[in-house]
């Protein structure tokens, strides 16, 4: 099944064209990977999937409802965590969970919070004031937030931009979880490794159009083979700090029961 369908979709600010006739989809329960650089057009389109704004032309369908003609529907079905940590720093983390579980109505908003600490290991911090937290810890407590309500589809606009390389890992834990979980990730990205560690399909956008779609088998075809030489492997400065600090493998995210 389609979860997310983009057929020429075009946006303009005045004189700058910022899509150029996009299209891709995305299956249900993948993750799908907007690869490209800065003002490529990834945070745009991101805010016209989500009904944050409206484009000029094409159109755009999310768990089969139009962005144009059903944002309220489209809206039930979707959560977005934008490029920074959208918390509260002056509440604790429970209250944060507890604040988004009342704004969506649902029943028995602290056992919800208490529910997504224990996910996303962050039960100990849980009373304390955001202000406190790590960028990582505030980047998990973000993602938590959006999974309130059980959204089928997740957007994550560069959801590791300034995070060291220990914060990075756990959020690719999480992203990977959700989608083992059947939840549908949208996520743009800058950074090859991570496109190439998560997704299951990778476009790459470029000057508003997508150049390039497909696995990392297919993408890797699209050019000559690579002259076969044995060196022998250094590690890269990632590993040297990984193993330094002792990062740990451990998913951040429990399976649901």
């Amino acid at each position: 099944m389609t979860a997310i369908s983009v057929q020429g979709i075009e946006k303009s600010y005045k004189d700058l064209h910022v899509l150029r006739g996009v299209d891709f989809e995305v299956a249900s329960g993948s993750i799908f990977a907007l690869l490209g650089s800065n003002g490529a057009g990834k945070t745009t389109m991101v805010k016209i999937l989500s009904t944050l704004l409206a484009a000029d032309g094409g159109t755009a369908a999310v768990e089969g409802f139009d962005v144009a003609a059903e944002p309220l529907r489209v809206r039930e079905s979707i959560s977005l965590t934008g490029q920074f940590a959208a918390v509260d720093g002056i509440l604790t983390g429970k209250e944060n969970l507890v604040l988004v579980a009342k704004l969506r109505h649902l029943k028995n908003p602290g056992r919800i919070a208490d529910w997504l600490l224990a996910q996303f290991n962050l039960s100990d911090a849980g009373n304390r004031k955001v202000a406190a937290y790590s960028g990582g810890m505030r980047r998990r407590l973000d993602i938590a937030m959006s999974l309130i309500g059980d959204p089928k589809v997740i957007f994550l606009d560069e959801p590791t931009t300034g995070l060291d390389p220990e914060a990075r890992l756990e959020v690719w834990h999480i992203v990977k979880k959700l989608a083992n979980q059947g939840t549908t990730v949208l996520l743009t990205t800058q950074y090859l490794d991570e496109a190439e560690q998560l997704a299951d399909r990778i476009a790459i956008l470029h000057e508003g159009r997508i150049i390039a779609n497909g696995t990392l088998a297919e993408l890797k075809q699209l050019l000559p083979p690579a002259k076969i030489e044995y060196v022998e492997k250094q590690p890269s400065l990632e590993d040297i700090f990984l193993a330094l600090v002792g990062a740990g493998s451990n998913d951040s995210v429990k399976d649901r029961s």
